[in-house]
């Protein structure tokens, strides 16, 4: 019997892009198995006129209100609205900021958006993300090197998006597909500087989403190998052997989120510039 889901709205309200309170949101909700949040994002309130639309879709749909605002006279409209209405509204940053605050014992800056200027980390992202599309599915020159990540796995193991979200961290991340007899082209042997990573799944995993691919493809699946669970089966084996024979750490990423998969990868970049040497599977 399925259970009772409850459903609530929220509403984030923020004067830059929104993702951190999308982020804390979705990660307060995450820990209700049966609760089920409807977002209500406003980013970019910076004027009355805005927060005129956002005070309305609030009274419309009463719930829990979340905000990151510098504008005092915005955030107290919002905050008159919410007391009026009965309605919790939270400023998410708000303890955080003040342990830095009484720790530091200097004032906070009151810039909007101040976490998205154009900085140098901004620019290595973007470099970063250049770099990925480059070198995606097997696009490896000799500039090998140039990478902070190698990720090596058979096809349907998420290797472009996880290459893509590491980027997005600042990780300079290219991808090389495993097929049957494949063999490491002599640069990844000669790297010194690229960390080389496997990743796997269970064969159900990858025949199901292979399944699905060759539907969204309308192509024939009756005599495929790419779906067969033997040949999928033997194609896993061979890429585990490879990374076990090679010293790279491999992670099964059959359950993992791409988040999970790229944070475990940076946790490996940590141990490695730490020198620990880690190379277990995850």
């Amino acid at each position: 019997m399925s259970r009772k889901r409850t459903f609530v709205h929220v509403h984030l309200v923020s004067d830059s892009t929104g993702e951190t309170l999308m982020t804390a949101s979705r990660a307060a909700v995450a820990r209700y198995d049966e609760v089920e949040a409807i977002e209500h994002v406003y980013p970019l309130v910076r004027s009355d006129r805005q927060l005129d639309r956002v005070l309305a879709e609030i009274e419309d749909a009463p719930g829990i209100v979340m905000f990151t605002l510098v504008d005092g006279e915005i955030l107290a409209r919002l905050q008159s609205t919410c007391g009026r209405l009965g309605l919790p509204c939270i400023d998410v940053l708000d303890p955080l900021v003040a342990v830095f605050q009484s720790y530091l014992n200097v004032q906070k800056a009151s810039r909007v958006g101040a976490q998205h200027e154009l900085d140098a980390g901004y620019f290595r992202r973007i470099a970063a993300l250049d770099f990925a599309m480059r070198h995606d599915d097997g696009a490896l020159p000799d500039d090998i090197d140039e990478a902070d990540v190698v990720l090596i796995g058979v096809s349907r193991t998420s290797k472009t998006p996880t290459s893509i979200y590491l980027a997005n961290r600042g990780v300079r991340a290219t991808n090389l597909p495993i097929v049957p007899g494949f063999s490491p082209p002599p640069s990844m042997f000669q790297a010194k500087r690229a960390l080389i990573v496997g990743l796997t799944a269970s064969p159900e995993r990858i025949v199901a989403l292979r399944e699905n691919r060759l539907i969204a493809m309308n192509a024939d699946r009756r005599a495929s190998s790419y779906v067969n669970r033997q040949e999928v089966a033997k194609e896993v084996t061979f890429a585990r052997k490879l990374c076990a024979e090679n010293g790279w750490p491999l992670i099964d990423v059959t359950r993992r989120s791409i988040e999970e998969t790229a944070a475990a990868i940076v946790a490996l970049l940590a141990d490695r510039r730490y020198g620990t040497g880690v190379t277990e599977a995850f």
